[in-house]
């Protein structure tokens, strides 16, 4: 590269969070070639400066670092390994970092064959809001060999202020479904007891104050529980199949690991049901499968 080019980025998968991303490279100066399935969803960022890119493999030409950012296991094993996929034209030594939520043994699998092609692989998935994409506030989690941690900080750190390496190559997947799975647990739990306090008649206005000051009002909670009371879903940011994707991932590894997981498995079921009923729309909308808006009648406690 001669002097005063700019690193070459490639990013893949431009949903809510793959955009503010995207994006924040931008913003950081690096030369950045974008793909999407849905191509128009890369138009504002061509505006800024990016390039548009026909296949990922494009996108990965030249690149010094490739993030990708996809909905599960096959949708990252097409745009790396798939037809017109990034490892198919990428040069040699080049990051492959992959910041999609995936199964354990995906990111292990996909790690070899990379490897295999002469790419440096980190799982890299985040946590944090599309807000905190947009703004660089994402938390990284890392699995990777330190040398090749230290490798890719320069391309990471548009993203994110935090950085927790949580070992080698898998382990930063295995943090992240943890994450997602005890959401999991917990928002279900919320909608439960929601549920249970509109059909038991109690002022929905007093239990949303009640638990805002409880010892339950964990950052879930606080964030779901008056989505849930008000029917408001505006702000959508998950998806009830996202969610139960990487539920179901959690489980399939916990499982391998812990005999009995019956709180991992009831959220699992619970998600799917969710997923069946409105797999795009928010997650807090599960509630509305337990719960008339008005409840029927009051309880009959004194």
């Amino acid at each position: 590269m001669g002097e005063g080019a700019r690193a070459r980025v490639a990013f893949l998968g431009l949903g809510k969070m793959g955009r503010g991303m995207a994006s924040r490279l931008l913003d950081a100066g690096f030369d950045v070639a974008v793909w999407n399935r849905n191509p128009a969803k890369a138009d504002e960022l061509i505006v800024r400066g990016a390039r548009r890119a026909a296949t990922p493999a494009e996108a990965a030409r030249d690149a010094e670092a490739i993030f990708t950012m996809v909905a599960d296991d096959n949708a990252s094993q097409s745009v790396w390994l798939g037809a017109g996929g990034a490892a198919t034209e990428v040069k040699a030594g080049a990051l492959a970092i992959e910041c999609s939520t995936v199964s354990h043994q995906h990111a292990l699998d996909l790690a070899a064959a990379l490897r295999a092609r002469g790419l440096v692989y980190i799982d890299c998935p985040v946590t944090g809001l599309p807000q905190a994409a947009a703004a660089g506030e994402l938390t990284l989690l890392v699995g990777a060999e330190p040398g090749d941690l230290a490798q890719a900080r320069p391309f990471l750190a548009p993203l994110g202020r935090t950085i927790r390496h949580f070992g080698p190559v898998g382990s930063g997947t295995v943090y992240k479904l943890i994450n997602n799975l005890m959401g999991a647990i917990q928002i279900a739990g919320i909608a439960e007891g929601l549920a249970i306090a509109e059909q038991a008649g109690l002022d929905m206005a007093l239990v949303r104050e009640a638990l805002e000051s409880s010892v339950v009002a964990s950052p879930q909670v606080l964030r779901h529980a008056p989505r849930m009371i008000d029917r408001d879903f505006s702000d959508a940011t998950f998806t009830a199949a996202l969610r139960h994707k990487d539920a179901e991932y959690a489980l399939q590894l916990g499982e391998t690991l812990v005999p009995q997981l019956p709180l991992s498995r009831a959220a699992v079921e619970a998600y799917a049901a969710a997923k069946a009923a409105a797999p795009d729309e928010d997650e807090g909308r599960l509630i509305e499968l337990l719960s008339a808006r008005t409840p029927p009648a009051k309880c009959g406690l004194s």
